[in-house]
């Protein structure tokens, strides 16, 4: 509207001004010219100056992808990231995918290419609290049911089988494991299901009490089996060695295969402990909330993810980033994060020794 305005005016002044007024002409007509370049951003054909760089910006930035190149607004775009580092960026507005992968992109891609199955997150998964079909399904290479137990299978040696898995964790490597299991339980839920119908159907106290008896006895018989009581407690199977469980010393925490690489580690609402129990950190209440922690290979210091920030134990902070994870590269242990660079129109990342 007011560049309309402007050029309206000019046209009026050429009209009933054509010579009086030639100063004043010249003033309006640069001020027309100003106002035409602030709106469209464009100067004899080049763009507008771009804005500063965000500050978690790195003089050694990889680019991921150029945005321009592929006609891409940063604003409509989405980022995921697959265990092996492959990048997926999803076109919202125009449905396509891209994929980066060892420096090269690929694209776009329709959503129903297999190329882009596999990166979903799982990072925000660790340390949920499933029921055991759940973990069945959420990790089916490694636990499948048999009868009214649970199996757990990895690197092709058989564990178990479980009455009830309450905790399970993979190493990033997927070289490790670690399980919180119990090994038999009183009563099992297909025998809980019969026992509570027929106690629905009886028709007297008599035998409601008869069922009752029936239910004490058949847990005394479970209690009496080898293993007992002992086999009714939880434990934690692992393929690495000297792994323990402590239930005073987990401190309620839940164990994790994401936070560091290679490891895994348990996670506590005020601490991190390696799987032999021992304090690795202490943790800030507001980091435990955090979308993500991430924790160095040293396990000095650990840092948390939150609303595009990342905060460090020691308190310093990055800004204005995303997609934070933990990658190897030639044996050493890596925090990566992305940022949009407004100077390159693009996608960078930037990696720390971590």
């Amino acid at each position: 509207m007011k560049k309309t305005l402007l050029l309206a005016t000019v046209f009026l002044l050429i009209v009933t001004f054509p010579a009086s007024s030639q100063g004043l002409l010249n003033k309006v007509k640069k001020a027309v010219s100003k106002e035409i370049l602030d709106i469209t951003g464009d100067d004899s054909g080049s763009a507008a100056k771009p804005g500063a760089e965000p500050e978690c910006a790195c003089d050694d930035a990889v680019l991921l992808i150029d945005l321009g190149k592929y006609k891409l607004d940063y604003r409509e775009t989405s980022v995921s990231i697959k265990d092996d580092g492959s990048i997926l960026i999803r076109d919202k507005v125009g449905g396509k995918y891209y994929i980066v992968r060892n420096g090269q992109t690929e694209g776009p891609l329709g959503q129903d290419d297999p190329e882009i199955r596999g990166f979903e997150s799982t990072a925000n998964d660790a340390g949920e609290n499933y029921e055991n079909d759940e973990w069945a399904e959420r990790y089916p290479s490694y636990i499948s049911r048999t009868g009214e137990k649970y199996l757990i299978r990895f690197a092709g040696k058989n564990y178990g089988p479980y009455a009830v898995i309450n905790d399970f964790a993979v190493s990033r490597s997927g070289d490790k494991f670690v399980a919180l299991v119990i090994e038999n339980i009183l009563m099992s839920d297909s025998e809980g299901k019969k026992m509570e119908e027929a106690m629905k159907n009886a028709k007297t106290d008599q035998e409601r009490m008869d069922l009752a008896m029936k239910m004490s006895q058949q847990m005394q018989n479970q209690l009496m089996q080898e293993g007992g009581q002992e086999s009714m407690q939880p434990k934690a199977v692992s393929n690495i060695p000297g792994v323990t469980y402590d239930m005073m010393s987990w401190m309620g925490g839940r164990l994790n295969g994401t936070i560091k690489t290679d490891d895994i580690l348990i996670l506590a609402p005020d601490r991190i402990l390696d799987l032999s129990g021992k304090l690795i950190m202490k943790l800030d209440q507001d980091d435990y909330n955090s979308y993500e922690i991430f924790v160095s290979s040293a396990n000095d210091r650990y840092g948390s993810y939150k609303y595009g920030t990342l905060t460090f134990s020691d308190n310093t902070k990055l800004t204005d980033l995303f997609n934070p994870y933990l990658a190897k590269k030639n044996g050493k242990a890596y925090l990566s994060y992305m940022y949009y660079s407004p100077g390159k129109n693009a996608i960078m990342q930037c990696s720390m020794p971590f």
